[in-house]
C-alpha cells in the first residue's frame, strides 16, 4: 500500500517517521518531496580515460571522486555524473521502504536518476545518482526540492532491517567495496 499525505503527517508526527529538518511543504499528495544540500562529489579530474575502476578493488575507490561544498549552486556538465546528498536525514521504521525519483521537471530539463529504494530500518540522508543527459550545463540551487519519495508497507516487518554500509549516514557517502 503506498503512503498518502494524511499518513505521512501522521507517522511523522507519531515519529515512526523521522524527517529531520522537517517542513510541513515537502509533504506532497503521496509521498516527499526532498531537498538538495549544497555538497556534490565530481569524478576525480586527475584522472584520464584510461583510470579503470574496480569496486571489488578499494584502492581504485580511494579517490574516485572529489567531494566539495558549493553554496551558491552546483553546475552539472552535459554527459557528466555525481552524486549528490538530500538536506533531509530519514528514518524508516521496519516495515516501510521508499522509492526515489527525481521530480520530473528535472527529468524534463535532462537530468536523471536510477531508481534507488530506501530499505526498512534505514536511517541517513539520501545520496542521489545524477546524470545529465541534457546538452547544456544545469544549474541547481541547494536546498531546491528536487527528489520525490513515495512510501509503501511491507505486508509484514522485515526481518533484517537495514544494518549497511550506508546506515545514519550524513552527506555524500562515496561507493563501498563490493
Amino acid at each position: 500500500m503506498i503512503l498518502s499525505d494524511f499518513d505521512l503527517e501522521s507517522l511523522i508526527k507519531e515519529k515512526r517517521i523521522i524527517v529531520k529538518p522537517f517542513d510541513k511543504e515537502i509533504i506532497r499528495e503521496n509521498g516527499l518531496d526532498l531537498r538538495l544540500s549544497d555538497e556534490v562529489a565530481e569524478h576525480n579530474p586527475k584522472r584520464d580515460s584510461k583510470f579503470l575502476i574496480d569496486p571489488s578493488d578499494p584502492s581504485t575507490l580511494k579517490d574516485e571522486y572529489v567531494t566539495k561544498r558549493m553554496p551558491k549552486g552546483i553546475v552539472i556538465h552535459p554527459g557528466t555524473q555525481v552524486l549528490l546528498s538530500t538536506v533531509e536525514f530519514v528514518g524508516l521504521p521496519d516495515n516501510l521502504i521508499g522509492f526515489v525519483e527525481l521530480r520530473s521537471t528535472w527529468a524534463r530539463h535532462g537530468l536523471f536518476v536510477p531508481p534507488t529504494i530506501i530499505d526498512a530500518g534505514f536511517a541517513g540522508t539520501i545520496t542521489l545518482e545524477v546524470f545529465n543527459s541534457s546538452r547544456f550545463p544545469i544549474l541547481l540551487r541547494p536546498k531546491v526540492r528536487f527528489a520525490h519519495v513515495i512510501f509503501a508497507t511491507t505486508l509484514n516487518r522485515v526481518r533484517n532491517a537495514y544494518k549497511g554500509t550506508y546506515l545514519n549516514q550524513r552527506g555524500i557517502k562515496l561507493p563501498k567495496k563490493l
